[in-house]
């Protein structure tokens, strides 16, 4: 068996690829190196899973489960579900941590460096420099996520799922990447980010959180478009698929300001209150995601909420969100749907050390933050309930990448079968490890971070690679055990390089080879802003300026 893997393997790696249905997702070149000595087992936890999820369904009237996702922006591992690391911090998030206790902690658990890349990432189950998505947009861009990639909404959708999104979405400002033409019923989320939305209106700019905006007298300045104006960016939008897109909570000539952030966060909570009950109702099993945009805060003006000992700018917010977080909790408590509704809590990639210490978050355990490779750039907090499915206060040490979230709740679904076969599915199917609690079960050891399009680094079982620049012999690169060193400070490079370099190397010289398949493509392109029907004159204004940056001569 295992000489029939290997041949499958080779055969992976240099056959074009496939388009039927009907074949294997098609995976990066280190699953088949697992499979090639595991398909034996592989296949009998398979057929165990298959009994298990068959089993629920028989529970609940035939169903697959519910599945709602939180995920919070720029988080240290640590920050939730451990009261004695809140202590330490000066804060509290009781609700988060009970929740822990309920669910399980994916302790490894790998994202992408900055927003964009990870919820790329969550959304297709794919790396996102695949698509070209890698990078962090802060302003208008005009290019998104294409419409080609199959989100894990359009996934379950096609397992009859109604899907609904609240919140962050951050994937581009171009119609075809926002979440009503990606696979969700009705959306309300934020066109961009908080880089717009808290670090340069109003309020920032007299609190000097951005510099040199508007904080000046600007006679001296020639380029009227070279400063971005928060209130001139489209905001939040709205709609159903298929149906008209509008900006809300915004008018023409209104300025955006620390007051219009919190109503904007105030809201979106509502929304995703409103909408669990309106799923709740049908009867068709619902994916609700919900994306807060706080803790991120940066301003004192207008502030309210639960003050903490630490005090700080994002940690104040925490708590709030947590009190938020909670009566979600309640309320799919009281709906009669926590047994049968899978919850997923988790951050999406380390804190904004810029703004430490003011936030009240600096790294605790690993090293580095938000656009960080090392460990504490993309390690998260994470945590999955599934009542009597998956184990309550468990700790799975098996490495996950937030691209398997998207395989994995797939098959729990029971809509594996909708992943598309055409193209190169990074995200692998963990449910055996998560059902039975068994880090042997798991089919990742492994992951290759990138910052944006270039690999930074390698991960495989505790150990790590920093990738050394062209022409540096592997064995003299930095390596760090990851269990003895958490934060990445004492290198053990010969000891590792010495038999370990070049095994490394192979690692990324495979997942290289593979894109000669699988090749990357670019993001999509296209005119900021199109498709939304009551764009401000301010907006249509911002895109024109746009538009002509753009087109420039640049040669």
């Amino acid at each position: 068996m295992k000489l029939q893997w290997l041949l499958v393997f080779c055969a992976c790696v240099t056959a074009p690829p496939l388009q039927a249905q009907e074949d294997p997702i098609q995976h990066d070149a280190e699953f088949y190196v697992l499979q090639a000595q595991h398909a034996d087992k592989w296949v009998q936890d398979d057929i165990a899973v298959d009994e298990a999820l068959a089993a629920f369904r028989d529970r609940n009237k035939g169903q697959p489960p519910n599945i709602v996702s939180v995920l919070i922006d720029d988080l240290g591992f640590g920050d939730m579900g451990i009261p004695e690391l809140n202590a330490v911090r000066g804060y509290e998030t009781p609700n988060i941590n009970d929740f822990s206790d309920e669910a399980m902690r994916m302790v490894r658990m790998y994202t992408e460096p900055s927003c964009t890349p990870t919820r790329v990432a969550q959304m297709t189950g794919r790396l996102p420099v695949r698509m070209g998505m890698g990078n962090t947009q802060v302003d208008i861009a005009g290019e998104g996520l294409p419409g080609e990639e199959v989100t894990l909404a359009e996934v379950l959708k096609q397992a009859g799922y109604s899907t609904s999104h609240v919140g962050k979405w951050h994937m581009g400002d171009i119609s075809e990447s926002w979440a009503m033409n990606q696979g969700f019923d009705y959306a309300q989320h934020a066109i961009h980010q908080q880089g717009q939305l808290t670090i340069f209106h109003d309020d920032a700019i007299k609190e000097q959180v951005s510099v040199a905006i508007r904080d000046y007298d600007d006679k001296y300045t020639i380029d009227q478009w070279f400063r971005p104006d928060a209130s001139a960016m489209m905001t939040v939008i709205e709609g159903e698929a298929g149906g008209p897109i509008r900006e809300i909570r915004m008018e023409p000539g209104e300025r955006w300001n620390a007051a219009k952030y919190d109503e904007m966060n105030q809201a979106f909570q509502d929304k995703t209150m409103d909408e669990l009950e309106r799923l709740a109702g049908d009867e068709e099993p619902f994916f609700l995601q919900y994306w807060p945009m706080i803790p991120l805060d940066n301003t004192r003006t207008g502030r309210t909420g639960p003050k903490s000992a630490n005090g700080g700018l994002y940690v104040d917010k925490m708590q709030l969100l947590d009190q938020w977080l909670g009566d979600l909790f309640t309320r799919i408590d009281e709906l009669g749907l926590a047994e049968n509704t899978i919850v997923i809590v988790m951050g999406d990639n380390g804190h904004f050390t810029k703004y430490s210490p003011q936030s009240g978050f600096t790294p605790m355990i690993f090293r580095g933050g938000k656009a960080d490779t090392t460990e504490g750039g993309v390690r998260v907090d994470a945590f999955i309930r599934w009542p009597g499915m998956i184990t309550a206060d468990g700790l799975l040490n098996s490495i996950i990448h937030i691209s398997d979230l998207y395989t994995t709740m797939a098959r729990f679904a029971g809509a594996d079968q909708f992943v598309p076969r055409d193209r190169l599915i990074d995200g692998v199917d963990q449910s055996a490890a998560l059902l039975f609690d068994d880090e042997a079960k798991s089919r990742r050891d492994h992951v290759i971070i990138y910052s944006d399009k270039k690999p930074e680094a390698v991960v495989k079982d505790q150990l790590k690679l920093i990738l050394p620049p062209p022409g540096k012999n592997p064995i003299a690169a930095e390596f760090f055990d990851l269990y003895r060193d958490t934060r990445e400070e004492f290198s053990v490079s010969t000891e590792v390089g010495a038999w370990g370099g070049q095994e490394f190397v192979r690692i990324l010289g495979r997942h290289m080879a593979r894109k000669e398949k699988y090749p990357d493509s670019p993001p999509a392109y296209g005119v900021p802003y199109e498709g939304i029907e009551n764009t401000r004159p301010e907006s249509r204004q911002a895109v024109e300026a746009f538009l002509i940056k753009r087109q420039a001569p640049q040669q």
